[in-house]
């Protein structure tokens, strides 16, 4: 039986990566000049709140999907500024890419969130003609938090949510060191932010729903993550083994270095989600 302190370590992404700072900071400069170089309508706003906006980059060419990326931080940090960067090589390979933000904890609930991502992708599936794209060819992804609400809208029942919505809105999705049982989060500090009860611990966990539809799901973890983050990437194999295609685990990769990894379009994480898209 694992007491608090082994779980607050698991769960202590930033503190088991001591570089973390100046990978991040990277990342916002990287962006910030993919911003300036490439074409790009950013802060579009899908709902009425100031969080509530997407950036969105057009493809190089005709757009041969449409890919959501959802940013990490444990629901509580970071925002999609610093997530530009990845649109390029997607862009370059024929992907429009939109980059979402939300609301953070504790302003906010963990649900306002996950219902804050199910706005933004019905937005993009009634909007995706404005940016050049198809709106039946959307694919989902995000990493740490973004790889959590990915899932979500994987499992997500769309007709049900808003009944002009098709049940295969989401083509695929692609998760990126998540937590798909939110339930451990309750023994850490992270819970003076997220306010997680038993119940809302199971309610806002993907895995605790059977998506109605065989929704593509690939799952990705660095190697050097820990032992509680490699036990949440599996548990998705074990639970929807009607949606999991496949993982695409980079060894070399920690919690972080692992986004790089997916804007690398030489490494197997990247190839793996022109994969998904067909591509």
């Amino acid at each position: 039986m694992h007491d608090n302190q082994w779980f607050e370590r698991q769960y202590d992404a930033r503190g088991a990566v001591p570089e973390h700072t100046t990978i991040i900071a990277r990342w916002a400069e990287d962006s910030r000049r993919v911003r300036l170089a490439d074409p790009c309508y950013l802060d579009v706003a899908y709902g009425t709140t100031a969080a509530e906006t997407l950036d969105v980059f057009p493809s190089h060419g005709a757009s041969r999907a449409l890919l959501v990326f959802i940013h990490g931080g444990y629901w509580r940090a970071l925002d999609k500024s610093y997530c530009s960067f990845i649109a390029r090589p997607f862009t370059r390979a024929g992907v429009t890419v939109a980059v979402a933000n939300y609301a953070l904890c504790p302003q906010v609930t963990l649900e306002i969130i996950v219902r804050q991502m199910l706005a933004a992708h019905a937005w993009l599936w009634r909007n995706a003609a404005r940016f050049g794209t198809d709106p039946a060819r959307i694919h989902t992804s995000g990493h740490s938090a973004g790889g959590h609400l990915a899932a979500m809208m994987a499992a997500c029942d769309w007709p049900h949510h808003e009944p002009d919505l098709p049940p295969d809105l989401i083509r695929g999705a692609l998760c990126l060191s998540g937590i798909y049982d939110v339930g451990p989060l309750r023994r850490t500090r992270l819970n003076d932010d997220l306010r997680l009860d038993a119940n809302a611990a199971a309610v806002l966990s993907p895995l605790t729903y059977t998506p109605r539809r065989a929704v593509p799901v690939r799952t990705a973890v660095g190697g050097r993550e820990s032992e509680e983050f490699q036990r949440q990437n599996r548990l998705v194999a074990e639970r929807w083994p009607h949606c999991y295609v496949g993982d695409l685990s980079p060894a070399e990769c920690n919690h972080f270095t692992i986004v790089d990894a997916l804007a690398d379009p030489g490494s197997a994480l990247h190839r793996g989600a022109l994969t998904m898209m067909g591509l």
